[in-house]
């Protein structure tokens, strides 16, 4: 919240265009952190890699452009935003459905938009 007792206005960052929004939130007493592949990646052979590795088989994680969490802590936020990321899409919105005052949005590498239940998104 504002010294004033509004609202902050938040931006979402469009990964294709990181300089430019996709959507717009207002938020009161949450935190939001993103992980993505757009700001820290290696292209090789002209195919883009991203930063963060899936455990799993080694490789870099692929599907999922950005992963911003909303939640009362920054710390938790941010301790969500990577492992969403690596679980994929399905898997990452079922378990932020599962818990209370979190809340995700996801961009997968085709550009889909998916949120979780408890949050509305305009774009």
């Amino acid at each position: 919240m504002q010294p004033n007792g509004r609202p902050r206005t938040i931006a979402i960052a469009d990964p294709d265009q990181c300089d430019t929004p996709f959507s717009t939130l207002n938020i009161s007493n949450m935190a939001i952190a993103t992980s993505g592949n757009y700001a820290k990646y290696a292209i090789i052979d002209g195919k883009r890699y991203s930063h963060t590795i899936d455990p799993k088989t080694g490789l870099p994680v692929s599907g999922i452009k950005s992963v911003s969490i909303i939640c009362p802590n920054a710390e938790f936020a941010d301790a969500m935003a990577t492992p969403v990321t690596v679980m994929g899409v399905r898997v990452g919105l079922n378990l932020i459905d599962q818990l209370q005052h979190v809340a995700c949005i996801i961009v997968d590498d085709h550009n889909q938009v998916y949120t979780s239940k408890n949050i509305n998104v305009k774009h």
